[in-house]
């Protein structure tokens, strides 16, 4: 039963203690714990505590609040590593940035909370069954409104790749949506009034579980007829260290790429033999590449790709020729040493690559690696007879890149990045984990090529193949083939489902403000 409270100004302990329990549950379902089943009930506690609270809007806010700082803070608190590591910043100095942060995030897990509440006023237990459309809504609100949706709940079952199949059709807001239904459906069953009801919802429950959980597997299993690869990638994990590169040690761990690469191209060769061409791909790292400014490194590329009749794809900051200033770039050189593709990074790294403040603040405030110029092409790379598009970095966080890609013929997904700077830290999964909803999402492998790991390759359903040990030096060879050309309802439509969820929240929202006045 439902234990309900006089309105107050702040919730009650047992409230607060609920609301933390279940941000610490979801905690557990994420990276590195990876206990991701615990994510279908996590947040009945949080359910609970709100609905205890008689509907209340501040303390409903508060129970949101509180659970989204101790949840943001207890999947993301590898970001004071970096200015703890390399920034010199005290570690106390270090944490309490990042708790501000969270503390900004998670004014939209409050906001859920207080429209969960009104409609709750309204509409009783029957609001459970509305919290997966409130939820979607608000994680889409912060993703829209800070261009950040990092550990959104869906993600947490990026590695049982047998049930995110709905990201196919609604992205990673569509596998959040069931994954809070579940957690609905629970909150309905504890607070059933008598047993008829509790038995009818238990039913319903298993009922819809075991539906979801043997369609993710049947569909999963499908397989695509096989189809001749167009071309080979050799993919090198150096593992270059974060800090003490100087021109000596970078030009020891260029010759270390070089060794790395002739031993995977030797297994290349031999593997597809010489019909197909072969693409060797550097990931992002503190190597620092500049291919237009720096004639040594346009010799080395040259020489190593017409002496080994190879393509190379590496990253690369290149001028801006329209403005002062540069872009976080691919760079692909063909075998016979001669540019051919360049692709600029659209989506930088806030505070990282460029300062989002307005001029002159922007010029007052560093960059932790550099103020970059953001692109804005599309830019597809040929290998062999098939497209692929490249995402640097975090851009993997970002669909609508991937769509695009998908959109315009790409037939695979290339993702370079490099998680040195975060340290041996549960980003280097949680980063994987949104290569795996952009494979789903686009129906196209994605070919991850990283610095310190994780190097893998992600097949069309999300499964993570051949992946690499972190932090060690590695190499993998890959293929890649013509796509079938279909497109997923996620590529044709985007991010419908996730407006359809707002839609419905602001409509529910409506008419239990309405409603109570009519009462």
């Amino acid at each position: 039963m439902n234990v309900v409270r006089n309105a107050a100004i702040f919730p009650s302990p047992i409230n607060i203690l609920l609301s933390a329990v279940s941000a610490l549950i979801l905690v557990l379902a994420f990276p590195d714990s990876d206990l991701w089943f615990l994510a279908w009930v996590a947040l009945v506690p949080l359910f609970i505590a709100i609905t205890r609270e008689n509907s209340a809007l501040f303390p409903a806010f508060l129970l949101g609040w509180i659970w989204g700082v101790v949840f943001f803070f207890g999947t993301c608190s590898w970001l004071t590593f970096a200015p703890s590591h390399y920034g010199g910043v005290p570690s106390v100095i270090a944490n309490l940035l990042v708790l501000g942060a969270c503390a900004i995030a998670a004014i939209f897990t409050g906001l859920f909370a207080i429209v969960f509440a009104n409609i709750f006023k309204r509409f009783r237990r029957s609001a459970y069954l509305a919290a997966p459309f409130v939820w979607v809504a608000f994680e889409f609100l912060r993703f829209g409104i800070t261009g950040n949706n990092w550990n959104a709940i869906g993600y947490s079952q990026a590695y049982v790749h047998q049930i995110i199949f709905p990201a196919g059709f609604g992205g990673v807001f569509a596998v959040g949506f069931f994954v809070v239904s579940s957690n609905s459906i629970v909150s309905f069953i504890t607070t059933a009034k008598n047993r008829r009801s509790l038995i009818v919802s238990t039913l319903g429950l298993i009922g819809w579980l075991g539906v979801y959980f043997c369609a993710g597997i049947f569909i999963s299993k499908e397989e695509k007829a096989k189809v001749a690869p167009v071309a080979a990638i050799v993919a090198i994990q150096p593992n270059v260290a974060m800090i003490g590169l100087n021109d000596e040690k970078r030009s020891a761990e260029l010759d270390e790429h070089l060794q790395q690469a002739k031993s995977a191209l030797s297994i290349a060769f031999e593997r597809f033999g010489k019909e197909i061409p072969v693409t060797v791909i550097f990931p992002e790292s503190p190597m620092n590449f500049m291919y237009e400014r720096d004639a040594g490194f346009r010799q080395f590329t040259r020489e190593f790709t017409s002496q080994n009749n190879v393509s190379l794809l590496f990253n690369s900051a290149e001028p801006d020729e329209t403005n002062d200033g540069y872009f976080n770039s691919a760079v692909m050189i063909n075998s016979r040493g001669e540019k051919i593709a360049q692709y600029d990074k659209i989506h930088l790294l806030p505070f990282g690559e460029f300062v989002p403040l307005p001029d002159p603040l922007s010029k007052l405030v560093p960059a932790m690696v550099g103020n970059f110029r953001h692109g804005s092409e599309y830019d597809l790379l040929s290998f062999g007879s098939a497209n692929a598009g490249v995402m640097i970095c975090f851009e993997s966080h970002f669909p609508e890149l991937s769509r695009e890609y998908v959109r315009r013929g790409a037939d695979a997904l290339i993702e370079m990045t490099n998680d040195g700077y975060l340290g041996p830290t549960p980003v280097l999964r949680q980063h994987l984990a949104n290569a795996i909803f952009r494979a789903v999402e686009t129906n196209r492998p994605v070919l991850r090529v990283t610095n310190v790991g994780i190097t893998a390759y992600i097949n069309e359903h999300g499964a993570v193949l051949d992946a690499a040990e972190s932090y060690t030096e590695a190499t993998r060879v890959w293929s890649i083939s013509k796509s079938d050309g279909d497109q997923t309802i996620y590529v044709r439509y985007g991010e419908w489902f996730a407006w359809l969820c707002s839609l419905l929240t602001i409509a529910l929202l409506f008419w239990s403000l309405v409603g109570r006045r009519r009462d």
